[in-house]
């Protein structure tokens, strides 16, 4: 099915299942521990032996020897495997440097070697007396001394690296009123609670992985492209996913050393990192350096805004795309944006949940607020003011086959001019609804001034954007003799809910109660979907399930002789004109299956399509000890159709939580020595617990976008990340009066400025 026209009204539109807060299917599962993830399948291949990872103990050198004599002749151990054992490897289409090293080495704790026992401990003992001999050599791993050499990338994710619209520099110069700030965010860490795992097995020339991946037939392509064989020779199966955040996105060394580790050791093997090499052997968010200027007249109206990004990754690696939402925010006649990157020999930087403007936002968001304080202007207020219901400039937005799902690290569409409009913008009404609910007219525009006993209480506000790109995806739908409705799609859900809006939208369509559906996802051998990332999933497989459930409908309703035209499927049965049929009549002679894909053409070619929200948060700061407390916050979500607001509401608290810790906990410490993060485990490396945060609110806007997709609904689990960070530091401000512009806002950068207590 081709998406080439806006949507008219169709079988979604029911709202019968669809927009229904549903449970998510397969929670008992879950909460029950019969879910079973790809370390646990011990069902599913006999005599399964482990691998436990060596990793790199250098950031930046070669391996001059390596003794495995002692590691071969311990207890239990069946085969290791290093760069040299295991032959010829080619580098995946999404990897930066290489899965297995040797013997150049790109960065800390990069595996160097697999060690396959008869039990875990005796192959993490064994791994232990693997010896390595190193000749270490110089790295860079501080940003601010890399920055100076830091050049332009061809692109980044959000399109080129560099964008003009009139004169930035004069306008700046002229302007009444200036703000010139720089932020820098932190390297952060993944923290999902089910770590990277696989198990891998051979039959002949044939590898099948259960494995935990966002993207299934990445996985698979880059696996085969790495082991250089044909990849209709690969399966990979990975039904339930907990959780991933982009760190999952693609091929990582669990994956390919557990195929590696089954091919020496001939049987099955199953390989997990553990949380060091969680860190340091796989992606993090990379730290950055924002430089935002923006210039007004007195009455609040911007006339510059320019927005500078440096971020670091290995050679040949991805820029943070931090300057994306500055690009489609705010109104400004004159404005710049420029994104650099300086080669660091730290672990790859990649994608975390909403990569760039999660960062993005952390600066200027920050940075519309010190400009609303100079101006004495509220700080939503002045937000409303510079609204712009066109973009406002030169950007690139997803498009249909040039998204960011096709090819992260290619273009996500086309240059379009200023003024090319928006399918959808409610950020005033987010902004206005938000403050309302809020309370927001009993903030003290004066910083300092609110206090509750020992604490000093202050509310801040940031807006909130993430693109919403779409990607093709395909789905197989069966109608069996009993009636029951089967999905199948490689879509994973990595605890988002895919098996429940997948369901409702199978059961809306073909009329069926959600507990007539069936979900089976996860496994390459069914048809290739969006997958999981990027905020393109929910969006974007729902629309590949409706394309095929079109098909299914057909069908049926030629197989029983009725009108294409008239039919209608509802309460399990087709009814035309006048005549109804039960659905399971249909397939009496034999199940009925139909196949399709969504393509999406040049309707967001012709329009931007974006999500926006607002943040709202209220913060108290021990005026005593500068401890910082979460007291409430809210979040206004604008994303087209809201298919299932209980899944949705659970993702948006979810991200919330997230930019909690990016504002006041989260922190990847490096050794600037030897190049690696030292915080490497869930007891140092910090994130938000359920005391930290007292009250959580999500209001979404009812708008469904018929730009979209059929379903004319649009991702969602980003954007509540967007903006929450810098909400947090400005209510800070707002409580305290101290501006911190270095991220994560910790009580020692604040406690030598905190007003007298007395």
């Amino acid at each position: 099915m081709k998406f080439d026209t806006p949507a008219t009204t169709n079988p979604i539109d029911q709202m019968k299942v669809i927009g229904k807060p549903v449970d998510r299917i397969e929670g008992v599962l879950k909460t029950t521990g019969t879910a079973p993830y790809a370390y646990e399948r011990h069902e599913v291949a006999s005599n399964q032996a482990y691998g436990f990872v060596v990793g790199a103990a250098i950031a930046k050198g070669r391996i001059r020897s390596m003794e495995l004599e002692a590691a071969k002749r311990a207890p239990g151990v069946i085969a290791i495997v290093t760069a040299q054992s295991a032959g010829e490897l080619a580098k995946g289409q999404y990897n930066t440097v290489k899965l297995l090293g040797g013997p150049q080495v790109d960065h800390y704790h990069q595996a160097v070697a697999l060690v396959v026992a008869e039990t875990f401990e005796q192959a993490r003992a064994a791994g232990a007396m693997v010896r390595i001999e190193y000749d270490r050599m110089d790295g860079a791993f501080d940003l601010a001394k890399a920055k100076d050499s830091a050049t332009k990338p061809p692109r980044i994710s959000a399109g080129p690296p560099d964008s003009a619209v009139g004169d930035f520099a004069a306008a700046y110069a002229a302007a009444p009123v200036t703000l010139d700030a720089t932020y820098t965010t932190p390297d952060q860490t993944h923290a999902m609670m089910e770590p990277h795992a696989t198990l891998a097995t051979w039959n002949g020339d044939e590898l099948t992985v259960w494995t935990s991946t966002q993207m299934v037939d990445w996985a698979r392509s880059d696996l085969a492209r790495t082991l250089g064989m044909p990849k209709t020779k690969v399966r990979v199966i990975s039904p339930f996913i907990g959780g991933g955040f982009g760190v999952k996105l693609y091929l990582r060394a669990d994956a390919l050393l557990a195929a590696l580790g089954a091919r020496a050791a001939r049987r099955p093997v199953k390989v997990a990192l553990h949380r060091a090499l969680i860190t340091n052997n796989t992606t993090h968010r990379p730290a950055t350096i924002q430089r935002v200027r923006i210039g007004a007249t007195r009455e609040g109206k911007i006339t510059a805004i320019g927005h500078e990004s440096w971020s670091g990754d290995q050679p040949q690696g991805k820029a943070d795309g931090a300057v994306h939402q500055t690009r489609m925010l705010y109104a400004g006649d004159n404005r710049m944006t420029a994104t650099r990157i300086a080669v660091l020999d730290l672990p790859e930087g990649n994608a975390m949940r909403a990569p760039g403007e999660a960062t993005g936002h952390m600066a200027l968001e920050a940075a519309m607020d010190e400009m609303a304080e100079k101006l004495g202007i509220d700080p939503v207020d002045f937000r409303i003011r510079n609204d712009s219901q066109v973009v406002p400039d030169r950007a690139i937005a997803p498009t249909a086959e040039n998204s960011q799902a096709q090819k992260p690290e290619a273009a996500t569409g086309d240059v379009k001019p200023a003024g090319h409009p928006f399918s959808q913008r409610q950020l005033v009404e987010c902004l206005q609804i938000g403050a309302d609910r809020f309370g927001w007219a009993k903030r003290s525009a004066r910083p300092g001034q609110v206090r509750d006993g020992r604490w000093l209480v202050g509310m801040g506000v940031a807006s909130a954007y993430r693109g919403a790109p779409v990607t093709k995806s395909a789905a197989r739908v069966r109608l069996e003799r009993s009636g029951r409705i089967v999905v199948e799609t490689d879509m994973t859900d990595i605890g988002t809910g895919s098996y429940t809006i997948i369901a409702q939208t199978a059961a809306e369509m073909m009329g069926v109660p959600l507990a007539g559906v069936f979900v089976r996802l996860g496994d390459s051998n069914f048809p290739v979907s969006a997958g999981s990332g990027g905020q393109w999933g929910a969006a974007s497989s729902t629309a590949g399930v409706y394309a095929a459930c079109m098909k299914l409908r057909e069908a049926i309703v030629q197989q029983l002789g009725l009108d294409v035209a008239d039919a209608s499927f509802s309460d399990g049965k087709v009814t035309s004109r006048g005549k109804s049929v039960p659905l399971s009549e249909a397939a009496a002679q034999g199940e009925l299956v139909a196949e399709d894909l969504i393509e999406f053409g040049d309707l967001a070619r012709k329009s931007q399509q974006s999500t926006f929200g607002a943040h709202f948060v209220e913060v108290g700061v021990d005026r005593f000890t500068a401890e910082i407390r979460i007291r409430r916050m809210l979040a206004v979500c604008a994303a087209g159709r809201i298919l299932n607001p209980k899944s949705a509401r659970s993702q948006v608290i979810g991200a919330m939580t997230m930019g909690v810790g990016g504002a006041i906990m989260e922190e990847l410490a490096i050794d600037k020595r030897l190049g690696f993060f030292v915080n490497h485990d869930l007891a140092s490396y910090e994130v938000p617990v359920h005391a930290d945060i007292l009250s959580q609110e999500v209001i979404f806007l009812d708008g469904p976008d018929p730009l979209s997709s059929p379903m004319k609904a649009k991702g969602i689990g980003e954007l509540g990340l967007c903006g929450v960070s810098a909400a947090i530091a400005n209510a800070i401000h707002n409580a305290t009066g101290i501006r911190v512009r270095d991220y994560p806002l910790t009580l020692d950068k604040l406690i030598r400025q905190m007003p007298t207590a007395a």
